[in-house]
Parts: structure tokens; sequence; C-alpha cells
């Protein structure tokens, strides 16, 4: 399964292409910081990514690993999410620490939300955002979602409180 946007390859998560990269990105604070987590280590990371991969294996769908095109750099994750406990199916977002501020983000996200609605069939789509996680407030309002709720947190996530942005099928 693969889609490409202008500049991006949203494709499924290679562990032997990824997982450097990966590590790299869940090792970082800011990256990891909205998360509910700490900087990982490369063995907790190696284990996210099998909890990612494992998510595709169990639901039929999950998180791409985003390339650049013109590099081939891993950029992050980005794409549809949901495991048990969550509050509906969501699309979330991860960017590497070098690749912000560029919009990739945003490209994929879009190409993923676009992907929910008119393959996975969803009729909305949810974005779960930590408090003072002012970017991807903004993406998330960028992308065409606006605030549903706020919760005091998730449950065996996060006692930080959370915002649920949303938007409906077109």
């Amino acid at each position: 399964m693969i889609i490409e946007t202008e500049r991006l390859i949203l494709r499924e998560i290679d562990p032997e292409r990824d997982f450097d990269d990966w590590a790299k990105a869940m090792a970082d604070e800011n990256t990891v910081r909205y998360l509910g987590s700490k900087p990982m280590s490369r063995i907790q990371a190696w284990r996210n990514m099998a909890m990612m991969i494992g998510h595709r294996a169990i639901r039929g769908y999950g998180f791409f690993s985003v390339e650049n095109k013109q590099t081939g750099d891993w950029v992050g994750r980005v794409g549809p999410w949901y495991p048990e406990g969550w509050p509906e199916p969501e699309v979330g977002w991860t960017i590497a620490p070098g690749h912000l501020r560029r919009g990739y983000g945003f490209e994929a996200a879009r190409a993923s939300i676009d992907y929910v609605f008119n393959t996975l069939g969803w009729s909305r789509v949810i974005h779960v955002i930590f408090e003072g996680n002012e970017a991807s407030i903004a993406l998330a309002e960028k992308l065409g979602s606006s605030l549903l709720r706020t919760e005091p947190g998730l449950a065996g996530v996060t006692d930080q409180k959370i915002r649920i942005y949303a938007q409906n099928a077109p």
C-alpha cells in the first residue's frame, strides 16, 4: 500500500529501512513529549515500531512511514490509528526533528485523511492532541478539524489534559 503526494511517499513501515531514523526520532525529547512518552532507548523504539506494525496486522491499517520522494529520507510516521481504548479512529502524526516546519505533516495527514474517508469508509476522524502542543493544534485546524472536546487524560497513556479535534467525511 503506497500513497504518493507531491513531495512524499506514504508506505508501510519497513523495519530494515526505517528503524535507525525511527529510533533517533523516538529518542528526541521534543519529538516524544506530546506522545505520552519519555525519550526512548533503541530497545524501546524497536518495541514502539513493532507495536505500530502489529496495529496494522490487527486492524488492517495503521501509521505509514513517510518518505521524502526526492531524497529518500524518512520524514516521520503519519496515518490512521485506533488502538484499544482510544476515543475514536484517529489520524495522527509524528514528524522527525530534521523535517519540521516544511509542511510535511500537513501533506501526509491530508493524504491520510483522504485515505480513511475514501478507502476505509470512515465517517469521522479525530486527532488526540496533548494540551500545549500548539503546532499540532494548528495543524489539526489547518486540516479542517475543530475542537470536539477536552478530556482530563487518556486511560493507560497520560494523565495530562488532551484535546480531541475532529472532522466529518465530506
